[in-house]
């Protein structure tokens, strides 16, 4: 075990037994990814890496393609069985585990019952979300319900990128995980910011994937544009920088130089958290970068444990 472990992973991907069993083959061809470290997923396996790593808490989650596919009941069952599936594992290895628990969007109804399930009976640290629904992003009018009610819990939302129905084979031969994901994580992110979704759900706490994708490219436009449009700017009284400076951003697979360069000169280091978006990516190419990145130690500190502590005051315990 790595010495003192230290690190909160807010990007940390889990394979209930009754996810695979439903949607093995659907997640595989979705993916088209390497299936091997998917497949042979287990707690045990992501502990084992925990320790390589200095992780000493991991939130899972589920990822992209998700638990929706076109029937609301399958959904809201599957994301039943997953939700009971991490809740114990976070009892079976104590300290080790929290998560964001699976919601059935684009089904509203079934979302906001699992959600009350969720965080009031199995103390979920949160609740995960995909950047899109069947070429439907998270600021589409149908949805405000489920974002009111996040709010009033002044819930923490965990929104992981897929690639919309409209783009999945867009460019032939470049996998959806190379750009669509980051792409669409700033369709997201728009779609919540210019249907007024952040200004009015100001309590809820968001986390983006992959250190905002193009959304540090797409800021300055996305301002610009807003305060040009009286109607924008009605929506967002503090305007766009503001509200996205609030967001927060994981530094999965972005150790980078210029990624994080551009990530740092748009939003305050407490915004920023470790994310190692296991299994799918080794926890070595992010841990790996940092320290090539030259920041002081206490930074360090803050990206890697002390801000996920203030958004999940839970794991301080």
């Amino acid at each position: 075990m790595a010495a003192n472990p230290q690190r909160v992973d807010v990007h940390h991907h889990m394979f209930p037994t009754p996810y695979l069993a439903r949607e093995r083959d659907r997640l595989m061809a979705r993916l088209g990814v390497n299936p091997a470290p998917l497949l042979a997923w287990t707690p045990a396996r992501s502990v084992e890496e925990m320790d390589k790593h200095g992780i000493a808490t991991a939130i899972a989650s589920i990822s992209t393609p998700g638990i929706w596919f076109g029937d609301n009941r399958a959904a809201c069952d599957l994301a039943r069985e997953c939700n009971e599936y991490a809740a114990r594992m976070v009892q079976d290895h104590p300290g080790r585990f929290g998560f964001f628990a699976a919601t059935p969007l684009p089904d509203p109804d079934g979302s906001l019952r699992e959600i009350e399930y969720a965080l009031d009976v199995l103390k979920a640290d949160g609740v995960g979300l995909l950047t899109s629904y069947d070429d439907r992003w998270p600021g589409d009018p149908a949805f405000f319900p489920v974002f009111e009610e996040l709010n009033r819990r002044r819930a923490v939302v965990f929104i992981h990128p897929t690639a919309p129905a409209c783009c999945r084979n867009l460019t032939i031969g470049i996998p959806p995980a190379i750009t669509e994901f980051l792409f669409d994580t700033t369709r997201a992110i728009s779609s919540l910011l210019f249907n007024g979704v952040l200004s009015r759900c100001s309590d809820i706490r968001f986390i983006f994937c992959h250190c905002g994708g193009t959304m540090t490219v797409l800021a300055h436009r996305m301002a610009d544009f807003g305060a040009r449009q009286p109607e924008v700017a009605e929506r967002l009284p503090n305007g766009v920088l503001y509200e996205l400076k609030r967001l927060h951003f994981d530094i999965a697979n972005a150790t980078y130089a210029p990624n994080f360069a551009a990530i740092r000169a748009l939003i305050p280091l407490s915004q920023m958290l470790f994310g190692s978006d296991y299994p799918f990516v080794p926890m070595e190419a992010t841990t790996g970068g940092i320290p090539q990145l030259g920041l002081p130690v206490e930074q360090w500190r803050a990206i890697d444990r002390d801000n996920a502590l203030r958004l999940l005051p839970r794991l301080r315990g």
